[in-house]
């Protein structure tokens, strides 16, 4: 099915960060022709590995439709266009954070609107946290649904499993896919895939070299791992390889944090290790950090690294992450979209507009 351009589809990737979408969609066939993001960081990762779109840097508050004409010479009511929205999430996430600080992720979705009813796209693709949906009390998707409605377009949407999609970790992630060519479209269908497990993707036998933390890798692999302290290290070193956690260590006098004496019940990812043959647990933007959840390598007395967590993403291992330090490549990674996810959202795009033209559902 990977005939580059089949049906001459081009896409406008908003939010693009890293690139994972582009990459996935590029991937598929489709002609992603500009990334718009406001993150400087995320230009040299983009455009190292996705050479032939534009990286718009800019605030998509301050970027005006005619502008976008201008970059990239699209068209309104172009049936073969498809715009692409994944936001960042801060707001909407599940996962503790200061609401004040991410109040201006709330109100993307209304930007992306305006593109959206400014050129008519054929197809839209929006990627979030499940807690755009399961948040009940804001009204950004029911609004933005009912002015789908009111422009003729049809649309699926519900919570998926990447791991369903061909990426080596449970995701769960906000899919949406709309259109105005076709009468009904639908998000792919998931399937279970038994080889998408840890052992089949990092280790020693995959060519990821045992290393210690705080090891640091020049070469553009990237198969850095984050320091511990002496006692992270010895932490790790009394939790059972291949899915032990922090309780092998609660009794510990020195090892137990206070926090979570006589909390057993609590947390219980945090401080441990993955397990060899089932997926990894989501990879987020601290996916390197001992404490932030369950990232600890099956087997080595560290973090997983860097080139581990983008493989766990999706990310082909020729992918180059660039950044000033540790912390931004993280980031990268983990706020992307898997590239594999991408991919066959772009398949199903093209198989919508195939069915359409040939007079089936």
């Amino acid at each position: 099915m990977n005939k580059q351009n089949k049906n001459n589809f081009k896409a406008i990737d908003f939010f693009c960060g890293t690139g994972g979408m582009t990459y996935g969609m590029s991937q598929a066939g489709i002609d992603v022709l500009a990334g718009i993001d406001i993150d400087p960081n995320c230009r040299e990762t983009y455009k190292i590995n996705n050479p032939k779109p534009k990286f718009i840097e800019t605030d998509v508050h301050k970027l005006s439709e005619k502008k976008l004409v201008k970059l990239t010479g699209i068209k309104k009511n172009d049936n073969s266009l498809v715009f692409i929205c994944c936001s960042p999430c801060q707001y909407w996430t599940q996962i503790n954070t200061i609401k004040k600080k991410s109040l201006k992720s709330k109100e993307l979705l209304k930007e992306f609107q305006r593109f959206v009813s400014w050129f008519k796209p054929g197809y839209l693709v929006i990627e979030n946290v499940p807690g755009l949906l399961k948040n009940k009390k804001e009204k950004i998707l029911s609004e933005f649904l009912e002015f789908l409605e009111n422009e003729s377009y049809v649309f699926d949407h519900k919570i998926i499993n990447a791991n369903h999609y061909g990426v080596p970790q449970h995701r769960k992630r906000f899919l949406l896919i709309a259109t105005r060519v076709s009468k009904s479209i639908q998000i792919p269908e998931g399937e279970y895939d038994e080889n998408l497990i840890l052992r089949n993707y990092i280790g020693v036998h995959n060519g990821f070299p045992a290393v210690e933390d705080g090891h640091k890798d020049k070469t553009e692999f990237m198969h850095s791992t984050a320091s511990l302290s002496e006692k992270n290290k010895k932490r790790i070193r009394k939790t059972p390889k291949n899915g032990g956690i922090r309780l092998s260590w609660k009794d510990d006098p020195e090892l137990q944090i206070d926090a979570y004496r006589g909390k057993d019940n609590i947390f219980k990812d945090v401080y441990g290790r993955m397990f060899w043959d089932k997926p990894a647990p989501t990879i987020t933007t601290r996916f390197n950090s001992l404490s932030n959840g369950r990232f600890g390598h099956p087997e080595e007395p560290r973090a997983i690294s860097l080139r581990e967590g983008a493989i766990l993403q999706s990310f082909p291992r020729t992918y180059v992450f660039k950044g000033p330090n540790e912390a931004s490549i993280t980031r990268q990674i983990g706020n992307a979209v898997p590239p594999e996810l991408a991919k066959r959202i772009g398949y199903s795009i093209q198989k919508n507009h195939g069915n359409q033209k040939n007079g089936t559902k």
